[in-house]
């Protein structure tokens, strides 16, 4: 009875895989209430797959689900690291084992007819009763599995399916992705009658020749079925035959164009969306209708973090609405195919996708590949059958633009029998496969997280294939960086066709006030946190990384030179038409003059100069911002400075006398008053709160900088002048048990209401390592939590992730400076401040203004608090406001899997100044 589960990932009782259709049959929906129990093994429990069992004493469990969301088990999260022994294609006996029983009715006219059985997603595989008769077993938890159920039903009467889901099989070798293992049944369960007649299975081609504009349409269907496209003046003619048509518009991700069209027998009729696109590599490029394809793309995981694996069809829709608000175009099915319907909208709001098959062994790299699946002729079965289901039930649609033949699964013999499968079904669109860098069975050649050298390297060789990023800018905490270094290498070589950003979505699973990640369930064994890799939160609110890559790939780029602005068109497919250009004119962050021009309609690729508004700016810092909007959304923003802000002078004039320095109050070399604003500091700090770019990868800064003591630094005052007319305190820095150091000298000067200081550092010693930041700290009362300040922004930037900071004058709260990463860490930071000002209600507080900048961090945690933190609960604020001053941060990068910052973006130890001017501001 069990042999099923180590049958080398084989399903039983399958019909042939077809497309995924939208047909007028009759179904029956079978979601909804079903009666479980969970069982500690996969042989526990008795035959309850009779029809007559009496299930009373059971639980009730919505369909679709994951068990261990409703209190069943636990979570569990590992990337690579399998779960269990290797040791295939056993499976442990503890095998949680899920029993699912669903009464349901069939209409007493469905006699006669063939009826089959459903299953969109099951976890890891099913063993399937109808009636007490056993109709098969799946194998792939991400595929689509029907069975012939007409000899079991009872049309007229009760029915009773039955299905015993098993967490672990011999299926579970083959998906060792990188996400949460929750089994079971999560995608829908449906029974569907097929008509004789009817149709089982339909193709549609519908190509586009952009030399000619015309479109090519065949549809694959049963003879003597009718096609009809009333659009396209086609009514009731004749499948399986090409018919052309004249000026057709065609489908990209920026027009997509969809044609309604039916195909019908006698008794059914199928309504498709037709896409008129062709897919080609021509001349070591991947083209879309003639032209080079650019992945701005996304890996979109299947996630809630309520729900698990099950996402609701509004919340999909609003997805995918978000990330075309941030301008991806192109989404990678990591690492399976996802839930049909996603295609559907993905047709409809236009994205390329990759369709990945559920195919995944990275655990077996840790053996050194030894009996991985993809060189064993004891899984070929499997793994076509798993190929050949991807890519039978996503055909019809536009949107995917390549089949991929899984992930990380190494190489081996296995690949070439899924690849003929793969194309024998549909010769027409390319194949990927990272693994695969010979590029012996795809068309593409694909790496992963490759540095910018790397990628540059590539792109500069004379012949190859196209090139794609399947992986990079690994989206884990703050970051990533690196983002406009990526672009500006995809636009710079044809070859580098962009790629797909790591990862959607953090899959944080919700746990009261705070979510939760790896190991928080007491998982022996575990990845910790780098499931949260994601560009939005588990809520799917974005991160500060999503408005980074919404600003880097805007397809209207607004660039800076010294001539003014210039407007680029960087769509693929469309003209400018219709993009209007929104300009302000502000004066020390305050609006001056405003108005509003039409762009010029420049085709794909072609860029013009924009005429500089002649607006009288006075002597401040003046800004030209321009915005370009289409249809009311933002695609682009660009700004140029008019005018440079006159050096703000210095306060001087007052004699240090009883430790005073005009407003400000002095001991024992620290500040600690300042017109009556009681604060401690400002004093040299080096440290920050690790970010995960800082903590993992081959060689962790984190590390480094804790070697070095860089987070336990030691102050000693060397000296304090009062002699002359500033107040001078030299300080040397250091960490315990080296003699490497930092020497601090402040210089601070005054008039009657304010205060300026002058820091100048000198690094001693061996600096070999970078520094995590340059600046000095301060802490003022909790009160003071309004924010306004005039510099970048309006959200958080650092040195290497700063596109979608514009400057201008912006208001906040402490609160709201925060950026609340599942795993707490540093975060922000407002970047090129000029001026800032805390205030408590009353307007009463503390302006800083820069000389001429620094970067600003206000929050209601030390620096302390936040690196001991793990999950944002772990914050508690306190009675004081923390600020930091920086002269600068070191960058983000992407090394939590990729390459570090750019040497441009490091913060190395050298010698640097920051002058702030500091004012205490009355109601």
């Amino acid at each position: 009875m069990s042999d099923y589960l180590t049958d080398f990932g084989r399903p039983k009782g399958t019909v042939p895989p077809r497309a995924a259709l939208h047909s007028d049959a009759p179904s029956i929906d079978l979601s909804g209430a079903w009666r479980f129990r969970l069982n500690p093994t996969a042989t526990a429990g008795d035959d309850f797959w009779a029809a007559g069992y009496d299930d009373a004493g059971w639980d009730t469990l919505p369909v679709p689900s994951s068990w261990p969301m409703h209190g069943y088990g636990q979570p569990a999260y590992t990337n690579i690291t399998y779960p269990f022994p290797i040791d295939p294609p056993h499976v442990p006996t503890e095998n949680p084992t899920g029993d699912h029983r669903r009464v349901f009715d069939v209409p007493a006219d469905w006699a006669g007819q063939r009826v089959l059985l459903r299953f969109e997603g099951v976890d890891s595989c099913g063993r399937v009763f109808v009636n007490g008769a056993e109709v098969g077993v799946t194998q792939g938890s991400r595929l689509t599995h029907e069975f012939d159920v007409t000899a079991h039903l009872r049309p007229g009467a009760a029915n009773v399916l039955a299905v015993r889901v098993h967490q672990w099989s011999a299926g579970s070798y083959l998906e060792d992705q990188d996400m949460w293992w929750l089994p079971g049944i999560f995608r829908a369960v449906t029974l569907r009658v097929r008509p004789a007649g009817g149709l089982d299975d339909v193709f549609a081609h519908a190509a586009f020749d952009h030399a000619t504009g015309q479109g090519t349409l065949r549809v694959d269907a049963p003879a003597g079925a009718l096609l009809s496209v009333p659009e396209l003046g086609l009514r009731d003619v004749a499948v399986n035959t090409d018919h052309v048509l004249e000026a057709v518009a065609p489908w990209t991700p920026e027009t997509p164009t969809l044609y309604a069209a039916s195909v019908s027998t006698e008794t059914e009729t199928v309504s498709l969306r037709l896409g008129f696109r062709t897919v080609a590599v021509v001349d070591g490029l991947l083209t879309g209708n003639g032209r080079r394809i650019f992945f701005r793309g996304v890996n979109r995981h299947e996630f809630h973090p309520d729900l698990g694996r099950v996402v609701p069809p509004d919340v999909v829709r609003a997805e995918l609405q978000l990330m075309k608000a941030h301008h991806v175009n192109a989404i990678r099915t990591s690492h399976y195919p996802p839930d049909a319907a996603l295609l559907d909208l993905c047709d409809e709001l236009g994205f390329w996708v990759i369709v990945e098959n559920d195919y995944e062994t990275h655990g077996f790299e840790q053996n050194g590949w030894r009996d991985n699946p993809t060189d064993d002729p004891r899984w070929t079965d499997a793994l076509v059958d798993r190929m050949r289901r991807t890519v039978e039930r996503d055909k019809n649609h536009p949107c995917v633009v390549m089949w991929s033949l899984g992930n990380e699964a190494g190489v081996g013999q296995n690949l070439g029998p899924m690849a003929e499968a793969a194309r024998a079904i549909d010769p027409d669109r390319p194949l990927h496969y990272e693994g695969d860098w010979s590029s012996t069975h795809t068309d593409v050649y694909s790496r992963m997280y490759p540095p910018p050298d790397e990628v540059a390297e590539i792109g500069a060789a004379e012949t190859g294939l196209p090139f794609v990023l399947c992986e990079y800018a690994h989206a884990m905490g703050n970051g990533p960086g690196l983002l406009t270094t990526y672009r500006e290498l995809f636009e710079t070589y044809p070859r580098c066709q962009g790629g797909f950003i790591w990862e959607w979505i953090d899959h944080g699973i919700r746990r009261g006030d705070h979510f939760a990640y790896g190991g928080d369930f007491g998982e022996p064994v575990h990845d910790g946190n780098f499931v949260i890799d994601g560009l939005v939160f588990p809520d799917r609110t974005p991160s500060p990384g999503l408005t980074e890559l919404g600003a880097v790939f805007a397809p209207v780029r607004l660039d800076a030179d010294a001539g003014g602005l210039t407007v680029r068109n960087g769509y693929d497919h469309r003209d400018l038409t219709g993009v209007t250009l929104e300009w302000t004119v502000s004066v020390d962050g305050d609006t001056v003059a405003s108005g509003q021009v039409e762009a010029p309609a420049l085709g794909p690729g072609e860029s013009h100069p924009v005429a500089l508004p002649h607006v009288t700016h006075g002597f401040g810092e003046a800004w030209l911002t321009v915005t370009a909007r289409l249809a009311g959304a933002t695609v682009g923003a660009g700004q140029v400075r008019l005018h440079e802000a006159a050096p703000r002078p210095r306060r001087s004039g007052r004699r240090f006398a009883r430790n005073a320095l005009g407003p400000a109050q002095f001991r024992d070399g620290d500040l600690v008053a300042l017109g009556g604003l009681a604060l401690r500091g400002p004093r040299l700090d080096l440290w920050r709160a690790p970010i995960d770019n800082d903590i993992f990868g081959p060689d962790p800064v984190a590390d480094r900088w804790r070697a070095a003591g860089l987070h336990r630094l030691t102050h000693r005052v060397v000296d304090v002048d009062a002699s002359a007319d500033a107040y001078v305190v030299t300080s040397r820095v250091a960490p315990a048990g080296t003699d490497r150091a930092l020497l601090a000298t402040y210089t601070w000067t005054a008039d009657d209401d304010a205060v300026t200081l002058a820091l100048h550092v000198e690094p001693t010693g061996d600096w070999a390592v970078p520094l995590p930041r340059a600046g000095v700290a301060l802490a003022v009362p909790g009160r003071l939590g309004a924010v306004e300040w005039f510099g970048g922004g309006p959200g958080e930037a650092y040195v290497d992730s700063s596109a979608a900071a514009l400057v201008g004058r912006y208001r906040s709260t402490v609160d709201g400076l925060q950026t609340p990463y599942v795993r707490p860490q540093e975060n922000g930071n407002r970047t090129r401040v000029r001026q800032a000002r805390l205030t408590d209600p009353t307007g009463a507080g503390l302006e800083i203004l820069g000389h001429p900048t620094f970067e600003l961090t206000a929050r209601r945690w030390s620096t302390a608090a936040l690196t001991a933190a793990t999950h944002t609960n772990d914050l508690v604020p306190g009675p004081d406001v923390h600020v930091h001053l920086d002269y600068g941060h070191h960058g983000l990068g992407t090394a939590a899997c990729g390459p570090p910052p750019a040497p441009e973006a490091w913060l190395r130890a050298e010698p640097f100044d920051l002058v702030v001017t500091l004012r205490a501001v009355k109601p």
